[in-house]
């Protein structure tokens, strides 16, 4: 086989005028896109038509002809959404496919497009879009999951669990504060996105393939029209940085991370052992083999998951290193990486969102659950304290009273007055009255607590700042696909 045949002439391609023949099939296999990569041609037609409108400026195209232009993009744009036009395997990317029909639609007129522009400040463009887009989307998404949290925290104000530290029971807290726990951690993913939003509002065209355009003068305009706050100040870096890439893959590793510890506690809370949760039957499964088993897929799932995730930014940024300024092929990877962390959360969130939503929570066994392992020890101590007992002292007494509790078989609630008596003389009877579950969670009080006041205060404040997320997320102006 003659691996040096070329199955198209270079005049289907946007290169290959100072070349003899044409590429080879193996270069060809290596160096067309991965079909994934063609969702980005409604942004791509976005920034073709900022660039025409920039050609118009420059006296290039005339009215007549932008006007063209814009009519074929939009209908061209129109099929592709619509699934009637698909790229064809010459079609080395989604730039040489949408030129390829701009051109077949228009001829000549179809060609003046490519003046001004190159495929990097393109394909740096396209992407940028996409992930200013996709970022509210997935915010909206991973808001709904935040919902689902609050509206379950609502219902557990005054329901009393253990919280854990080493996985081991340490304090009781409400089942609310654990849950809005999670609450809080997803909140802060959404934020990085709006701050990473922030800093990628600039726009890559006009840098052409590295040095700038001589006939694309007015960058800050067509920034404008696609929504950014204005253009990137160099036009190397706006071809050859992808750190806004990385950032974004760092921000969905993050949440994958996030989500992964949500999940492993929903697998720990509907275990036998724990019996404090059961999944709606919508969203669990079952064995092939044991008919008795109902099991947390929708959770296992999402934590293994969180594993790709880390990967497609730990290989991004093993991509990026070491590559010279300006564009390098290598970037494409960029648009891999990307594609994969969304598409996989795009799956995850509204299945985690559902599982949380729905499931039971056993109030219950939770309370019954909550005051075993001596979690009501701390309230000795800080009973002795505030006695004016030096907390060193008052730790070593509490550690006194619950060996003698671990003796009678008997937790600290169930303590007699005179096992207190025996083990220190300053454990009086009052301190009974604070070693219950409801004292314990009511004395934690202060801003940021579990007590159900405060807890109550945080889901407020929580809504509220979601809400700003929400119209962050509502609010843009760029184009939305």
């Amino acid at each position: 086989m003659n691996t040096t045949d070329s199955t198209e002439d270079s005049t289907e391609r946007l290169w290959g005028g100072r070349f003899k023949s044409g590429p080879s099939l193996a270069l060809e296999n290596l160096s067309r896109s991965d079909p994934s990569f063609f969702r980005l041609a409604p942004y791509d037609l976005a920034g073709s038509r900022a660039h025409a409108n920039e050609l118009r400026r420059a006296g290039i195209l005339s009215a007549d002809e932008l006007q063209q232009l814009l009519d074929a993009m939009q209908q061209i744009e129109t099929e592709f959404v619509a699934g009637d036009l698909a790229p064809i395997l010459a079609d080395e990317d989604v730039h040489t496919f949408l030129e390829r029909e701009l051109t077949q639609r228009l001829k000549a007129i179809g060609g003046k497009l490519r003046a001004g522009r190159s495929r990097n400040d393109q394909a740096a463009n396209d992407l940028r879009l996409y992930l200013r887009d996709k970022a509210r989307k997935l915010a909206l998404v991973i808001i709904e999951l935040q919902h689902a949290l609050v509206e379950q925290a609502e219902a557990h104000i005054q329901t009393v669990t253990a919280g854990f530290t080493h996985l081991q029971p340490a304090q009781p807290i409400v089942f609310a504060h654990q849950l809005l726990a999670h609450a809080q951690s997803i909140y802060r993913d959404v934020d990085r996105l709006v701050d990473w939003d922030r800093r990628s509002a600039r726009s890559p065209l006009g840098a052409a393939a590295l040095a700038g355009s001589a006939i694309c003068l007015r960058a800050d305009l067509s920034a404008l029209e696609l929504g950014y706050d204005g253009p990137c100040e160099n036009s190397i870096d706006a071809v050859a940085s992808r750190d806004h890439v990385a950032e974004f893959t760092f921000i969905t590793s993050m949440l994958a991370v996030n989500l992964s510890r949500l999940s492993e506690e929903v697998i720990l809370w509907t275990s036998r052992q724990f019996g404090w949760v059961e999944l709606d039957d919508a969203y669990a499964t079952g064995s092939s083999i044991m008919p008795q088993k109902k099991n947390s897929d929708i959770a296992e799932l999402t934590r293994g998951k969180a594993g790709r995730l880390i990967g497609n930014l730990s290989g991004l940024l093993a991509t990026l290193k070491s590559l010279p300024l300006a564009y390098n092929r290598d970037l494409a990877e960029d648009k891999i990486a990307a594609f994969d962390s969304i598409d996989t959360l795009d799956l995850v969130l509204p299945a985690m969102a559902g599982m949380i939503r729905t499931m039971h929570v056993n109030v219950e066994e939770m309370r019954r659950q909550a005051p075993l392992g001596f979690t009501l020890a701390t309230e000795v101590a800080d009973w002795l304290a505030l006695r004016g007992v030096p907390f060193s002292e008052a730790h070593e007494i509490t550690g006194a009273l619950v060996k003698a509790c671990e003796q009678q078989g008997i937790e600290l609630g169930e303590v007699s007055v005179a096992t207190l008596a025996a083990v220190d003389g300053r454990l009086e009877p009052g301190v009974l009255d604070h070693v219950t579950l409801d004292a314990a969670v009511a004395a934690r009080r202060g801003y940021g607590g579990t007590a159900p006041a405060r807890v109550a205060e945080q889901i407020a404040r929580l809504r509220s700042a979601t809400e700003e997320q929400v119209a962050w997320a509502a609010y843009y102006k760029g184009p939305s696909c």
